[in-house]
């Protein structure tokens, strides 16, 4: 839908000429000079990204086979007799509803879940609620209860100490107790010692696990030293359960076929998306026309899914986060790569202005992109009015305005070869990573009630948007740091803390992950105490973490898919389970 004035066609402006000097006044209310010659083009960089492996005449073929009614029908009936198993009241319950949960099914269960929970906390005392149990079934229930937003006590785990205030050495022989004590420890806030020692505890004896243990636990010990079950991609993960699961000679056959159905319908409804928005993608043109920059499409789709919560009433989130997710990929080419200095100024003062004729200062390159940008941010913002009656536009415009702001001091950083304190990076660099851009267009798409302390925490950048940004930068440095110091990059957060604090790369590497570690410490304790914010769009900045995580996890799953992240992809939208 095209609003009026509000929107300008992307060809307008877009017509091959010799680049000139141009004038826009600056912030001074002097004239603003900019070059685009010959000599500041020859100090374009260049990368050979990765190419686009995913071919958008077969992703508009899709066949989504499981969005058939049959199917449907099928997996209400399977969720109809889940359902009576959770509302029964037996002893079972905790194991039930974490493999529910595990399984991708919880979304289905919401109340219930959190009724079965409820009835555990109806002691006087919640300490009660875990005397005589196993150190499993401790650890179990505090995680779930912790996942659930309950603000439970960590002081339940004091039983699991001797006198000297270690834990049993006892302990070590249960390692389905450890183990639950391991993806426990992960919920902690911080200054929650118990959980750093239990932490400590369980990871190094679980590395040491072999001997007498069943197939089925030992993968799950393999696959939580990797990554914690807090710190992943929660629908990702349940593909993973679903056919580790399925390996069980106990399996719940009910449960196992309410998964497996449940994914493939889900995965059906994302295909369409991913349908409309290739389709999308393709009528753009900005791709060919900007070919210095990566086309990543499908690894925007695959973020967003990420981010977004699973109901099919959020598809229009996923799809607002992928074309939101797509213009940042280009841009952060264009202020890491190809624009020179003068010309990230023009396009950082031009979309500060959100004036439409301050496309004609622009360079032809860039010109084309600023409408992209400008239609569709006020696409967004104009569906927002219609649908909610909230003007949300300033709200867009200054996030992504303090982004460009950011990937400019970036690129002067680079310009002039200055490395910054390490404190100095950061604060610039959880900004420039594209997450504050993201949870403010992700509050306004999920479509919720809009309230006006929650307008002022997103224009006064919260807490609960710094921490999962923090994270993703840090995740995004960890994978990324090589590759940037060999395009030129200066500053990033592994090499300005080595210089100022004279240490060597693995003293860094280990300082940034004790920092993300604290940094999901103060989130967890965030997402059980804010309540500014509703359930979903808490959800969305956990999301956000964990899915720079995923993307991270074994080096850039974005920028150079390798076979892992190509896997997942697959895993996720494209193959249904069998």
């Amino acid at each position: 839908m095209l609003l009026n004035s509000s929107f300008v066609s992307l060809h307008s402006f877009f017509k091959p000429q010799q680049l000139q000097r141009t004038n826009l006044p600056s912030s001074n209310g002097s004239l603003h000079p900019c070059y685009a010659t010959s000599s500041n083009i020859s100090q374009r960089k260049s990368v050979n990204y990765q190419p686009n492996i995913w071919n958008y005449d077969t992703l508009l073929s899709l066949k989504h086979d499981y969005a058939d009614v049959k199917y449907v029908n099928r997996s209400r009936r399977l969720q109809e007799e889940v359902r009576g198993m959770i509302n029964e009241e037996n002893v079972e319950i905790l194991e039930l509803i974490e493999n529910v949960k595990r399984l991708g099914l919880s979304y289905h269960f919401e109340k219930e879940i959190r009724e079965a929970l409820d009835r555990f906390l109806l002691l006087e005392e919640y300490h009660d609620a875990f005397i005589g149990k196993s150190l499993h079934d401790t650890a179990l229930k505090f995680r779930l209860l912790r996942e659930f937003g309950y603000d439970v006590s960590a002081d339940v785990f004091e039983r699991f100490k001797n006198n000297t205030g270690n834990f049993k050495t006892c302990l070590v022989k249960d390692v389905q107790g450890m183990l639950s004590l391991y993806e426990a420890s992960f919920m902690s806030y911080e200054g929650e010692n118990i959980l750093d020692e239990a932490n400590s505890f369980t990871s190094f004896h679980l590395r040491g696990v072999h001997g007498n243990i069943s197939n089925f636990l030992f993968e799950q010990v393999s696959h939580s030293l990797e990554l914690p079950l807090h710190r992943r991609f929660q629908r990702l993960e349940a593909r993973w359960y679903i056919e580790l699961y399925g390996k069980r000679k106990d399996a719940n056959k009910v449960l196992l076929e309410a998964a497996k159905l449940d994914f493939n319908i889900v995965q059906s409804n994302l295909q369409l998306d991913l349908i409309e928005m290739s389709r999308w993608w393709k009528g753009m043109g900005l791709a060919p026309k900007l070919s210095f920059g990566r086309d990543r499409l499908m690894e925007c789709y695959f973020w967003a899914v990420g981010m977004a919560p699973l109901e099919p009433k959020f598809s229009d989130l996923r799809k607002g986060l992928t074309k939101v997710c797509s213009l940042i990929t280009l841009i952060d080419d264009i202020y890491d790569i190809y624009g020179t200095l003068d010309e990230l100024e023009l396009f950082t003062m031009a979309v500060e202005s959100w004036d439409i004729n301050a496309v004609n200062i622009l360079p032809d390159y860039m010109k084309i992109f600023f409408l992209a940008l400008y239609n569709t941010v006020s696409e967004l913002a104009y569906d927002a009015l219609k649908e909610n009656g909230y003007d949300i536009l300033p709200y867009l415009v200054k996030a992504w305005s303090n982004m460009l702001k950011a990937f400019l001091q970036e690129a002067r950083w680079c310009d002039d070869k200055h490395m910054p304190k390490f404190d100095e990076y950061l604060n610039n660099a959880w900004v420039s990573v594209s997450g504050v851009v993201l949870l403010n267009h992700t509050y306004f798409l999920l479509n919720q009630t809009i309230t006006k302390e929650g307008l002022e925490h997103l224009e006064n950048f919260h807490l609960l948007l710094q921490r999962p940004s923090i994270i993703f930068r840090l995740c995004n440095d960890l994978a990324t740091s090589s590759a940037e110091l060999q395009r030129g990059e200066v500053a990033n957060s592994i090499m300005c803390y080595m210089k100022e604090n004279g240490v060597n790369e693995m003293v860094a590497h280990k300082y940034i992950h004790n920092l993300l570690n604290e940094t999901w410490k103060k989130m967890n304790k965030d997402r059980v105490t804010y309540s500014t914010f509703p359930k979903y769009y808490l959800e969305t900045l956990t999301n956000l973490a964990r899915i720079s995580h995923c993307t991270y996890q074994y080096g850039d799953g974005y920028g150079a898919l390798d076979t892992i992240s190509q896997n997942r992809i697959k895993a996720l939208i494209l193959e249904p389970i069998n």
